[in-house]
């Protein structure tokens, strides 16, 4: 009788576990309107890899090995690991409610304990067990949130690492453009001190007005303060990687410099023209999605709180007793009691508990469906960054060509003194500010690259994130 009572009892538990969590709990899953397809065109043109290993294809050694030190010693992805271990302990401890507890309990005493009663000796040992049957899916709830909330953490581990690499290669292209920028403001430099030195010496002779001199000393002072600037600007660039790799900034300053001059191209990223599949790649939308399956599981843990609860109790115990020379065993069981408790008042406190937890899932559906539009806007915007890059480069270099040969013409006349030194300053002044808009177009479509990168989720997949947590638990 007692066999089929604990089946019929499990069964019933069973049933009502699976039945009770979708019916208590709201949607796990919910909709987000993303468009069939992408408005910006597609980079799909050159050999793709994994974004995973993204950085490696760029060629470039000294970027993996900043972006691996970074990743090492950044605040934000500590924290991160530190939420994982965090949430893989809850989800234990939300594990360990769908089972039996267990204690044991293990005693001796000997002494008198009544008046002309002879010294006695006990030993006793014994076993408890409790068990919620968990009729309308409680338990079940909250550890389907503690599951949900790994994931998202691990997601939100991963977000926070591409982060930081996506921030070091954008301080260490312009560390590199900057560079560049201020080799051609030395050469600009050193060409106006020479146009300064042949303008004095012309004056002294007598051939050039003095106020022509004083133009190329003008000139020239203006070079060298451009190559003072740039040469700050590269400086506070060589600070912020050490802030962000925690290299000391010496041996940053040599790893620099040894270097190339001038960069690989960026490799490029073939991304699916379906937004939907492009999102799921994403750790933050996959993390918003996680924390909507948690408020999920929270208002169906509250709901259950307002329904029956059963549960089994059992304990098996053995005594020993031993006085002069008589032994006696008392060993003794139980199986239950078998309680169903149900709340009848509490002053609307379980009613507001649901009320607040309904709103705490509205606002994660409103977070992840914002989360997406955003997604989707930071795609488009890399996307057409990347096309309008593309599209200026040509002329780009058409005019920063023309620009320099018309200022190596202007040049040649000016030493046969047909240019005047105004010419001569306008010429350089474009063909200076051409060269510096070229090397801002290549940094500007860098930029978008590791944009696009960041916006695809840095070669996140959802799947391994999902089995991980699942072996975990």
């Amino acid at each position: 009788m007692k066999t089929v009572s604990f089946r019929l009892i499990a069964a019933v538990g069973a049933s009502s576990v699976l039945s009770a969590c979708s019916i208590l709990m709201p949607p796990t899953q919910v909709s987000a309107d993303i468009a069939p397809a992408w408005q910006a065109p597609l980079p799909h043109q050159g050999a793709v890899g994994a974004l995973s290993q993204w950085w490696q294809q760029q060629g470039d050694p000294l970027l993996v090995e900043l972006i691996e030190a970074a990743q090492g010693v950044n605040p934000s992805v500590a924290q991160a690991l530190a939420r994982i271990e965090a949430a893989r302990a809850s989800r234990v401890a939300a594990g360990a409610a769908l089972l039996p507890q267990v204690s044991a309990s293990v005693g001796a005493s000997r002494g008198v304990s009544q008046p002309a009663v002879p010294v006695a000796t006990s030993l006793q040992g014994g076993l408890q067990a409790a068990w919620e049957l968990d009729l309308v899916g409680a338990n079940r709830a909250v550890n389907k949130a503690a599951l949900a909330q790994l994931e998202g953490t691990q997601a939100q581990w991963h977000d926070a690492r591409v982060s930081v690499a996506a921030e070091v290669a954008q301080v260490y292209y312009s560390l590199s453009t900057c560079k560049q920028l201020l080799d051609l403001a030395r050469k600009d430099a050193a060409s106006r001190q020479e146009t300064a030195r042949l303008s004095e010496v012309s004056a002294k002779a007598g051939f050039t007005a003095p106020g022509v001199a004083a133009m190329a000393r003008a000139s020239a002072a203006e070079g060298s303060s451009r190559v003072t600037q740039q040469a700050a600007l590269c400086e506070l660039d060589t600070k912020a990687l050490v802030a962000l790799t925690a290299l000391p900034e010496q041996d940053l300053k040599q790893k620099v410099a040894l270097a190339p001059a001038v960069p690989a191209q960026t490799a490029p990223i073939l991304i699916a023209s379906v937004p939907a599949q492009t999102l799921a790649q994403r750790p933050d939308v996959f993390a918003a999605e996680r924390d909507v399956v948690v408020a999920s599981a929270q208002v169906g843990s509250a709901k259950a709180q307002r329904y029956p609860r059963l549960t089994l109790n059992g304990s098996v115990g053995a005594l020993r007793y031993s006085s002069m020379g008589t032994e006696t065993n008392l060993d003794t069981w139980s199986f239950g009691p078998l309680a169903l408790s149900l709340p009848l008042f509490d002053g609307g406190q379980r009613k507001a508990n649901v009320v607040a937890a309904e709103a705490s899932y509205t606002q994660a559906v409103a977070i992840y469906r914002a989360k997406v539009r955003q997604a989707v806007r930071e795609v488009e915007e890399a996307l057409v960054n990347l096309q309008s890059t593309d599209a200026r480069r040509l002329d780009s270099e058409v005019s920063t060509l023309g620009y320099a040969e018309s200022l190596a013409a202007t040049q040649a006349r000016y030493g046969q003194g047909l240019a005047s030194l105004v010419e001569l300053e306008d010429a350089r002044r474009l063909a200076l500010a051409s060269q510096s808009a070229q090397l801002a177009l290549a940094l500007e479509r860098k930029r978008a690259w590791v944009a696009l990168y960041r916006a695809l989720g840095g070669g996140f997949e959802p799947a391994t994130v999902q089995s991980a947590a699942a072996s975990n638990s």
